[in-house]
């Protein structure tokens, strides 16, 4: 079944509202992106953690010249990262406003 109007509209304002904004994105990337900040804010946890590992193992290991090969592969992927920033705010508003989609369909039943 469709979703009224009036219910499409609050589903939009609650993604605004719930919305990632994409300059706190930016700056938690400027900031702190070797640790992965801007993806823990994303909602991207796994690979947040998956940047701030290899910080850890990198630094550890610089003195065996492995950890300068992973900080180098940590430097590339968050300057990768600073073109995917508004694809991921884009992903993250597109799931919540499935969610509230899919929450408001089951109600109507």
């Amino acid at each position: 079944m469709a979703l009224s109007t009036q219910e499409q509209i609050l589903i939009e304002q609650r993604v605004t509202n719930e919305a990632k904004s994409i300059g706190v994105a930016y700056l938690l990337w400027f900031l702190l992106g070797g640790v992965g900040a801007h993806r823990f804010y994303l909602g991207r946890s796994g690979t947040g953690f998956a940047m701030l590992a290899l910080l850890v193992v990198g630094v550890i290991t610089v003195p065996i010249v492995v950890g300068s090969l992973l900080l180098v592969v940590l430097g590339i992927w968050a300057i990768v990262d600073a073109f995917l920033i508004p694809g991921m705010v884009q992903n993250h508003k597109n799931d919540v406003r499935r969610k509230l989609t899919a929450a408001a369909a089951l109600s109507q039943i």
